[in-house]
């Protein structure tokens, strides 16, 4: 009898646990529908404050950016012309609006003539966007640059690379693009250094020595690039690391999710020109180009870096001095 009613109470035990699934279900679905409408009315006035900025987003960029966007019209330039400045008017209003981007050093960027710059690649290289939008504006000169082979792969991404002449790249025909006195711009440390870098700003060029090829090979000037707080607007996630790198080695494809988009202060610095030395190994020039690259990540980054100051740092009152300040 003992067994019995134990059996029967384990029946009525299942049967409660399945009503109550199912009731709970139900009344989830009864509160949604119940909702939806109140949802939709809440969500439908941001709609409109969507299309109120990017109203005044297009009005920011025609009061600043007018003149330069009209004379790419009126004038009798190559074909992409006029959209790449209206894209960099875009890139630029961004900019100034959500990280207060500025640029530090800009003399130090020839108005003609070659420069290999060498940058530090964040997460995303959002500040490169940026850089390359302020250069095309203020200086009417197009930054040449290299992009790893995946983001060829990405719909729509071939024509922005046609536009703004970003490549793959070899070591011979990034000399030649600094031959023809082109600006061209290269991340030693690419992918990797973006996926499995992060907020001690450590360069990850795991001895790479491409650029350093093509700077001698093209009599090149480099001109180091780091931008500060770059590592706070976006991260990456810190757990199974050593996962994500066993799987990154085998695909070299990014794979480690990356979070933000946090409105931090972006101020980018373009450090002192290094120029041509025959005397210099590549693995001599290398070294040479990183110790500057580190000196500015020093001189002008807080180790370790921090979202919150970083979100602080657009305010003057709290901005962070450098070291030399």
């Amino acid at each position: 009898m003992l067994s019995a009613s134990a059996a029967t109470m384990d029946y009525v035990e299942l049967a409660r646990k399945f009503l109550d699934t199912y009731i709970d279900l139900d009344i989830s679905l009864w509160v949604y529908r119940c909702l939806l409408p109140l949802i939709i009315a809440f969500l439908l006035p941001f709609v409109f404050v969507a299309l109120i900025y990017i109203s005044f987003i297009v009005l920011f960029i025609y009061k600043n950016y007018r003149q330069v966007i009209l004379r790419s019209v009126t004038t009798d330039r190559n074909f992409w012309e006029f959209g790449r400045k209206l894209v960099a008017a875009i890139w630029d209003a961004h900019a100034r609006l959500y990280h207060g981007y500025e640029v530090v050093g800009m003399e130090n960027l020839p108005k003609t003539g070659p420069a290999l710059i060498i940058f530090y690649h964040g997460a995303i290289p959002i500040d490169m966007y940026y850089f390359c939008a302020r250069v095309i504006l203020q200086k009417d000169r197009l930054i040449y640059t290299v992009a790893d082979r995946f983001l060829f792969k990405v719909p729509g991404w071939s024509l922005i690379a046609d536009a703004f002449h970003v490549s793959p790249g070899t070591v011979s025909s990034c000399a030649n693009t600094l031959r023809d006195g082109n600006l061209l711009a290269i991340s030693p440390g690419g992918v990797y250094e973006a996926q499995f870098g992060d907020h001690y700003y450590e360069l990850l060029w795991r001895n790479r020595t491409g650029f350093a090829k093509v700077a001698i090979e093209s009599k090149a000037t480099i001109i180091p690039f780091f931008t500060e707080n770059i590592r706070e607007g976006f991260r990456q996630i810190n757990f199974f690391r050593s996962f994500f790198l066993k799987i990154y080695n085998k695909v070299r494809f990014p794979i480690l999710p990356i979070y933000g988009g946090f409105p931090v202060k972006y101020t980018s610095y373009l450090g002192k020109p290094i120029p041509f030395d025959p005397s210099l190994t590549p693995e001599q020039l290398q070294e040479k180009v990183a110790l500057s690259l580190e000196e500015l990540i020093n001189k002008h980054q807080r180790i370790p870096g921090s979202i919150s100051l970083g979100l602080l740092d657009r305010f003057p009152l709290f901005r962070r001095k450098t070291k030399t300040d």
